[in-house]
């Protein structure tokens, strides 16, 4: 069985509270043998790095998310330095820019209550891709209707740490830019989707090596799960999509994703190799 990664999961959420074992068991058994459970804010990414002292096979990432930046404190620099010293931290994350549920794009919305929350979505951008840089760690961005915004802000850090723009769901040529920095970009279930056909022609312009697989699970069940809870299993109905966009095997897709994995994600060729032999050890 080809071996695969969810590289960004979100299993410190309620949704997986109650059969978190067998979500590990049903990943270990499809050839799911890293996943990187990832922060939203600071009690987030603590839950994260607390689940990866149980179980071997997990990694986090801790960050805060543009959705909840008006909640987010003046500095977070310091409690992400604390977290980041954890050695299964990977990288930091997620951050990033969402301009989705902006005031303005509410039925008689001001757009003049847009900015505080613009301004305080870059200020946080910029204090973890601060920490990021200072640690060595990457960056795990999320955007979502705030692209050009997002390349301006990412642009001056390129060549001083990588991103990855994940659950990505742009065109062609904005994956193209993406590239172009040096940064990679991360597909979910949204590939297996109908009306998925953009993102497949954006995984059909991203070379083998550029591009890891995710599920943002709870979220975004591939097919046949679409509108139930995600977990990571589900990778590889996800893979096999891929696979058919790449026109490869999956044993070639699995190899090309895991290894930009390990080179992306640092400390996470750490663990021991699991396979689908060797159940995952948990401490």
């Amino acid at each position: 069985m080809a071996e695969f990664y969810d590289t960004h999961a979100h299993l410190d959420y309620q949704d997986f509270a109650a059969d978190l074992e067998g979500v590990l068991d049903r990943a270990h058994a499809a050839g799911i043998t890293r996943i990187i459970t990832i922060g939203t804010d600071l009690e987030s990414s603590r839950r994260a790095v607390a689940l990866c002292d149980r179980v071997a096979s997990l990694y986090a990432a801790v960050g805060w998310h543009p959705s909840y930046a008006t909640g987010a404190p003046a500095d977070l620099r310091p409690e992400l330095r604390q977290l980041a010293a954890h050695p299964k931290v990977v990288a930091i994350g997620e951050t990033g820019l969402d301009h989705h549920r902006l005031p303005s794009k509410q039925p008689g919305g001001d757009p003049a209550a847009d900015l505080p929350i613009k301004r305080k979505q870059a200020e946080i951008l910029a204090q973890q891709l601060e920490v990021a840089a200072e640690l060595g760690l990457n960056c795990i961005i999320h955007e979502r209707d705030s692209f050009d915004d997002l390349v301006t802000q990412l642009r001056p850090w390129k060549g001083r740490l990588r991103a990855v723009f994940h659950c990505f769901g742009k065109s062609p040529t904005e994956a193209r830019q993406v590239l172009e920095m040096g940064f990679l970009v991360s597909f979910t279930g949204i590939l297996t989707f109908k009306n998925g056909q953009n993102v497949r022609d954006s995984l059909g312009v991203v070379p083998l090596g550029q591009f890891m697989l995710e599920t943002d699970c709870p979220f975004l069940a591939p097919i046949p799960y679409r509108g139930k809870r995600c977990e990571p299993a589900y990778v590889r109905e996800i893979a096999a999509v891929a696979a058919q966009v790449k026109g490869c095997t999956l044993e070639e897709l699995s190899a090309a994703t895991c290894a930009t994995a390990h080179g992306f994600f640092r400390g996470l060729g750490q663990a021991p190799g699991l396979t689908a032999a060797s159940p995952a050890p948990r401490r």
